[in-house]
């Protein structure tokens, strides 16, 4: 919900119509990755929803990067939602270790 909301402050306040579709893209495709990986049809097809899910994490990331960088948004925009970012990106790394450790892969 955050990233919605931070799309919608993008628009409303800083009339950024282009960079801001991009974060809502991806930071909403973290959400429904995980939510379809739920019924997920194979151990192999949660792993990879889970994987797709990190991969829109991290281009999450260089979008807020931007943002910041680009001087769009305020340092203290940037760490909050970076911060919980970066916890959901520690997460999905753990899950994944451990499934693949589940599965005996590396």
């Amino acid at each position: 919900m955050r990233i919605v909301k931070f799309y919608k402050y993008l628009c409303e306040e800083k009339q950024e119509y282009v960079l801001s579709k991009q974060v809502l893209r991806c930071g909403t495709s973290i959400g429904a990755n995980l939510s379809e990986s739920r019924n997920a049809q194979s151990n192999a097809d949660f792993i990879s929803k889970i994987n797709i899910a990190l991969k829109e994490a991290n281009e999450t990331h260089y979008w807020l990067e931007l943002f910041l960088r680009s001087e769009i948004i305020p340092e203290e925009f940037y760490f909050s939602l970076n911060q919980d970012l970066e916890e959901l990106i520690a997460m999905l790394v753990s899950a994944l270790k451990t499934l693949k450790k589940v599965k005996g892969e590396r």
